[in-house]
């Protein structure tokens, strides 16, 4: 399961106020390459989610296509020759 773009963001904030809250140089690094992993997550997050998003559109688009296609053939194709003429 991967992370969310929020997440990752939330957790580079964390990372950044623990950088910047700390006296101790170690721990400051260490939270400033932790902050800069969690910015590059979430790049990589927003991508998957931007594809996710396009990918749902395209198949709803094709679903739809279908279904009017299929309703399209269903009343077109017919033995009685006067379907669809009873409203007429």
């Amino acid at each position: 399961m991967y992370p969310s773009s929020s997440l990752c963001r939330a957790q580079e904030a964390h990372q950044r106020s623990r950088a910047a809250g700390t006296s101790l140089a170690n721990v400051r690094t260490i939270a400033e390459k932790a902050a800069t992993a969690w910015s590059n997550e979430a790049l990589c997050a927003e991508k998957r989610e931007q594809r996710q998003d396009r990918t749902s559109l395209i198949a709803a688009r094709l679903s739809e296509e279908k279904r009017r296609l299929r309703e399209q053939h269903d009343n077109s194709f017919s033995e009685n020759p006067d379907r669809g003429f009873a409203n007429a």
